[in-house]
């Protein structure tokens, strides 16, 4: 057993404890063990060892046996969510795949049943950033780690991420950090004057994943990036970072990226010419038929095989992967699974830009309101890039709506406890008058 594996299995059964006694613990941990798959730099048996399984488990026993109050955060995002999650349990009964739909079907299972345990326990301020740290830093890791390769390289090599995780290939990789960048930009608004490291390390760290993108060699990541980054800039208060950040990265990828990567990023525009663009063009062909033929539930999970692209594509040789979150709902769920996945997103920005508004009317809520921007800008980013590629069960956009839909609910909580203080009367004070004598006249 390897030193790496050793060091894995003690930290997280010594936190087991801690974990018990409180929950919250467990949320964190969990997040940590699904977006940065510390299991999969192991060797042996440890790649396979069911660590989430157990965190969750010790997770929800300390949740029951906690006294703590427990409360869901009702808003629209978390309504349209669990209607849509409800929608993909019973699109499975008419699976193209059953076997195959039904290790999805339990995976998305897991994934949206941890979060909304981990919702119940994101009542704070301090809560929810806890939960950003682990997020954000586990996915710089890898951009880290990628930025560096792409340095030492020349560009030369590609960028991949853990073994069999979601963000194991190239482009699944750099789809995720687009998306999480400016989730990292939330904590350099709030912390660069009270932290030398942030101020100074964040933006570091932020090149080195501009360069880890670019050496995914992603044309979809691209795309994302460019349209994350003028958002960014749009939705960010101080212009300075964000704007060398934005020259940082074309700079890099003008001078600094090989000859092959420039003409594989303008073959986006040649997109008819393009093998890999044909191939996705006709399974997104196969996906609109197969909807068209099953309007109301779709094929269900996985339902893009051999047998299905017989039946509905119109190159039946050409099998892959639909490489679209739209399609990919589309021919999976249906139109009714596709509009409740596209008002799910709706309802996230909506809710962003209340928090938003509600943060120009309080100062106390300026946190909440630069939280709710760069969420905005991570959904657009997921958005663009979700395009080109076949993540609509990735478990960050819905961990980042379980993010959104709780500092809705805390913002709330504060501006009700703000007005019940307001409407208390002024206490007045209490003037104490002398006592009268007591005593009686003489002789009387």
């Amino acid at each position: 057993m390897s030193l790496r594996s050793l060091f894995l299995l003690a930290f997280v059964f010594a936190s087991l404890p801690f974990i018990f006694r409180n929950p919250y613990l467990g949320a964190l941990m969990w997040s940590w063990l699904g977006f940065m798959n510390p299991h999969k730099l192991t060797f042996g048996f440890t790649q396979f060892f069911p660590f989430a399984a157990i965190v969750a488990a010790v997770t929800i026993l300390g949740l029951i046996a906690s006294k703590e109050p427990k409360r869901m955060p009702w808003c629209g995002v978390v309504v349209l969510w669990l209607l849509f999650w409800l929608w993909t349990s019973l699109s499975y009964l008419q699976a193209e795949n059953p076997k195959y739909a039904y290790e999805e079907l339990t995976r998305f299972g897991k994934i949206n049943f941890m979060l909304i345990v981990t919702m119940l326990l994101l009542t704070s301020r301090r809560r929810i950033e806890g939960l950003l740290v682990v997020i954000v830093g586990s996915l710089f890791f890898y951009g880290v780690k990628g930025g560096i390769f792409t340095l030492r390289g020349g560009g030369e090599g590609t960028v991949w991420g853990p073994e069999k995780s979601f963000i194991a290939g190239n482009n699944e990789l750099a789809f995720a950090l687009v998306v999480v960048m400016p989730l990292a930009w939330y904590f350099y608004e709030q912390y660069q004057r009270s932290y030398k490291w942030v101020r100074y390390g964040l933006p570091v760290v932020g090149a080195l994943t501009v360069l880890s993108i670019l050496g995914s060699q992603s044309r979809g990541a691209f795309l994302a990036v460019g349209a994350m980054l003028v958002v960014f800039w749009m939705r960010a208060r101080r212009k300075l970072m964000p704007t060398l950040l934005i020259v940082v990265g074309a700079v890099s990828a003008l001078l600094f990226m090989p000859a092959d990567w420039t003409e594989r990023m303008q073959s986006i525009q040649e997109y008819e010419l393009d093998k890999s663009a044909q191939v996705r063009i006709n399974a997104w062909k196969t996906a609109i038929n197969l909807a068209n033929d099953q309007p109301f539930m779709g094929g269900g999970f996985r339902a893009f095989v051999p047998e299905v692209f017989e039946k509905y594509a119109p190159d039946p040789t050409n099998v892959r992967d639909v490489h679209s979150i739209y399609f990919e709902v589309l021919g999976e769920q249906g139109y009714v699974g596709l509009a409740l996945y596209l008002l799910m997103g709706i309802a996230v920005l909506v809710t962003c830009s209340r928090i938003i508004g509600l943060g120009k009317r309080y100062r106390d809520l300026v946190w909440a309101a630069d939280l709710a921007r760069m969420a905005q800008v991570s959904f657009i980013g997921y958005a663009v890039g979700g395009a080109f590629l076949g993540l609509a069960y990735f478990d960050l956009p819905y961990t980042i709506m379980a993010l959104v839909a709780c500092t809705y609910a805390v913002v709330r909580d504060q501006i009700r406890t703000a007005e019940e203080k307001a409407k208390l009367p002024t206490p007045q004070p209490v003037v104490q008058r002398p006592a009268q004598p007591t005593w009686s006249r003489p002789g009387a």
